[in-house]
């Protein structure tokens, strides 16, 4: 029986081409005004930290799975597909 692997693991097979823009933006001014911060919670890839009062978002990690924008109450997030071929390249081991 297989063990199963830890999201860090199963992430850490991927590869990123990451592009020299983000192709996500969070507006942290409207995540100021959000008490729930689901984004925290729900992106399976971690990339959004809190800091203080602030939401940090780190799109190098970002799996491109468009939860952030879906569960945002706010609208904070803007999501665009990576341009050409960039941004993550799914590896199952």
């Amino acid at each position: 029986m297989m063990k199963p692997m830890r999201v860090d693991d199963i992430l850490n097979n991927n590869v990123w081409d990451v592009d020299y823009e983000p192709h996500i933006r969070v507006d942290s001014s409207k995540c100021r005004e959000c008490d729930e911060k689901p984004c925290l919670l729900l992106c399976p890839a971690q990339c959004y930290t809190l800091a203080g009062e602030e939401v940090l978002f780190s799109y190098e990690g970002c799996v491109e799975c468009g939860t952030c924008r879906l569960v945002c109450p706010n609208d904070a997030v803007t999501w665009n597909y990576p341009v050409s071929g960039r941004g993550i390249h799914f590896r199952f081991s």
